[in-house]
Order: C-alpha cells, then sequence, then structure tokens
C-alpha cells in the first residue's frame, strides 16, 4: 500500500514507496549529519556520536510508525486527522526524549545534570524534528491529491469537450437524413423508382464515408470536399440544374485539417435559403486558399441575402426549424481552435450570401489544435 497520496506529478513519485524510502533515508542521514558535525565543531569527544547515532535511529523508527498512523489519518474528518496528529507526533516525541535522555546519562554517569534536566533539554530538539518531519510528510501528500485532482479534473474537461463535440456532430446526419429520405418517400410515391434507387445508391455511400470518422474526429480538407460533392450528388437529384455547386480548392491547403462535416450546413442553408426559394436556383461556390497562417475558406451563394434587420441577420441563414448551422459551426470552430479562428458572414448589395471561416493551417500528420481527436 503507498505510503503518499494518491498519484504522481512527476518521475521522483513515479514509485510512492520508493520516493518515502528515498526521502526518508536521506533526511535521516542529513539530519546525522548536521547534529554530528555540530557536536565536533563544539569541542565533543568522539563518544558523542554515540547517543547522536542511537537518536537518529529512534527518529528514524518513530517516523515509520507515525506514517503509518498519518497514512490512516489523513483521509479522515479535519479535526480528528489534526487532532490525533499532534496527539501521536506529542507522544513520540517524549518517548524519544526520553531515550534520548536515558541514552545520555548512561554514556556520561557523572554528568551534573540530571535526567530531569536531560529530558527537558531533548525534548525542544525532538519536537523540532518531529514537527518539521510531519509538516513535510502532509505537505508532499496534499501536494499529490492536488496534482491528481488536477488531473482528474483535466480528464473530465476533456470528456466534457468530446461529448460536447460529438452531440454537435450528431446534429448533422438526423437532419440531413430526413431531409433525403423525405425526397426518396416523393420519388417512390411518384413511381420514380430509379431515381430513388440512385439516391438512395448516393445515400448509402455518403454515410458509408461519413460515419468512418468518429464524431471528435478531424480530417482533411480534401477529405472534407469530397464528403460535400457526395452530399451535393444527392441533392443534384432533388434540384436538377437549380443547384449550380463550383469549387475553387487551392492543392496547397488541401491537408489542412478541419473537424469533419465542418461545411455542410453551410451548404445545407445555402440549398434551403438560396436555391430552394429561387425558380432559377442558384450558385453555391466553395473556396480555400491560405491566407498567412492561416486556411481561408469560403461559402457563398447568389441568393436573397442578409435580411434589412440586422438582428435577424443569423436567423435567415441558420437554423431556425433544424436546430443546426452557423451557431453549431460556431460552437465546433471554438472547441477546435479556441480564439485561433475566425467566422463571418457577409451580405451583397444586390443580394448573395457569404460565410468566411479561417483556421491555423496545420497539415495532416502535425500535432492538432483543440481537443477534437485524431
Amino acid at each position: 500500500m503507498p505510503l503518499f497520496g494518491l498519484s504522481s506529478p512527476g518521475p521522483f513519485f513515479s514509485n510512492k514507496v520508493r520516493a518515502f524510502w528515498n526521502l526518508q533515508i536521506l533526511g535521516w542521514l542529513a539530519w546525522l549529519g548536521l547534529r554530528g558535525v555540530s557536536g565536533l565543531a563544539g569541542g565533543q569527544s568522539f563518544t558523542f556520536l554515540v547517543p547522536v547515532l542511537v537518536s537518529a535511529l529512534t527518529g528514524f523508527s518513530l517516523t515509520l510508525i507515525l506514517s503509518a498512523c498519518y497514512r490512516a489519518l489523513i483521509s479522515r474528518r479535519p479535526i480528528l486527522m489534526w487532532s490525533a496528529s499532534f496527539g501521536l507526533m506529542v507522544l513520540a516525541t517524549a518517548l524519544w526524549a526520553f531515550i534520548d535522555a536515558w541514552v545520555v546519562q548512561i554514556m556520561n554517569p557523572n554528568s551534573e545534570t540530571g535526567f530531569t534536566g536531560l529530558l527537558l533539554a531533548l525534548v525542544y530538539v525532538d519536537a523540532t524534528s518531529l514537527a518539521a518531519w510531519s509538516a513535510l510528510y502532509f505537505a508532499i501528500n496534499y501536494f499529490l491529491q492536488l496534482e491528481e485532482q488536477t488531473d482528474r479534473v483535466l480528464r473530465l474537461e476533456t470528456q466534457a469537450a468530446s461529448a460536447q463535440l460529438a452531440m454537435l456532430r450528431y446534429q448533422l446526419n438526423p437532419h440531413f437524413l430526413f431531409n433525403t429520405l423525405n425526397s426518396i418517400s416523393t420519388l417512390v410515391l411518384l413511381k420514380q423508382s430509379e431515381p430513388a434507387n440512385a439516391m438512395l445508391s448516393r445515400l448509402s455511400a455518403f454515410l458509408r464515408y461519413t460515419l468512418a470518422n468518429e464524431p471528435t474526429a478531424q480530417v482533411t480538407l480534401a477529405q472534407e470536399i469530397e464528403t460535400l460533392k457526395l452530399y451535393l450528388d444527392i441533392e443534384k437529384m432533388r434540384f436538377e440544374e437549380r443547384l449550380r455547386p463550383h469549387f475553387a480548392i487551392d492543392p496547397a491547403v488541401a491537408r489542412a485539417r478541419l473537424p469533419s462535416l465542418l461545411l455542410q450546413p453551410l451548404i445545407e442553408n445555402a440549398i434551403k435559403y438560396a436555391v430552394t426559394p429561387q425558380e432559377d436556383g442558384a450558385d453555391i461556390t466553395i473556396s480555400a486558399q491560405l491566407a498567412g497562417q492561416n486556411v481561408r475558406i469560403t461559402v457563398s451563394d447568389t441568393g436573397a441575402g442578409l435580411p434589412a434587420d440586422p438582428a435577424d441577420a443569423t436567423s435567415s441563414h441558420a437554423t431556425e426549424s433544424t436546430g443546426v448551422g452557423l451557431a453549431n459551426i460556431r460552437d465546433r470552430l471554438a472547441q477546435a481552435f479556441g480564439d485561433q479562428h475566425r467566422f463571418e458572414v457577409q451580405s451583397g448589395a444586390d443580394g448573395g450570401f457569404t460565410v468566411i471561416v479561417e483556421f491555423p493551417f496545420q497539415p495532416d500528420g502535425q500535432a492538432r489544435i483543440g481537443t477534437e481527436g485524431p
């Protein structure tokens, strides 16, 4: 059973039993050396070292007993722990001083100082030594417990962040599935079996591609674009020539990493608010390039743009009915990149809606920023 606390913050405490014995032995050797050198420097004879050696062995043994008692008390209520620990230290001090006085009297039978005088003189030295040892013991234990609690909090925060990321990702698939399955159902009712089968095939490919990644995973931009193309293939079966996607992806950023399915809600919103309301449909352009040390992704459409009221700017192209969209993307960017990202929406004077996303460029294979998993 470990003699120190619950965990180890560094290599020295990786083995708590070994660390205790190292500190115990080195500490008492230092105590013995200090007492011996002080006595010899004060003119004492070498016989003075005998009671000092006995005293060191006594203190070493008593602190072993105290460590077992403290270990049993350290998890109790504070008032019980401190009162019991103080009582044990007083008892150990009295026993240690008694043994020291007895040994000194045996070594110096002709000393003018009586046993009581020796006992009182040695109580101060022994009490100081035990108090210092006890303070160090409790300080190390509380330090280790604090480190353990800090590690536990960090693990819980990481788990909470992962759970939140998974929740945000899982918001996407149910909504997309609802729209797609509704379209397939309509095709079946219209007895258009061939388009229905084609849409099912594309849906299967899209789900197979997206579900291969963990919900908290990061993917390369190239993989994200391939996923968008699968999604757009499905939507083009609904809108045909009314949906006109365009891609302008700089090969230099193809290996940049980003949260999976980050851009899909932008395309979904563009289809809902730009393609669907207009008889002629709309163009949707996805571009990506380097912007200094960042990757800049722009998703724009030729729809009606933002409403006149700025308070409705987010909701118009966001998610009043779906619960996902721009707010989802903001949350995922914040989780993945902290404050090292940019998220901006714009509307042109003659219509159109543009979303600009920037985040640090880290190619596939390098250490990744944020909490999203590999």
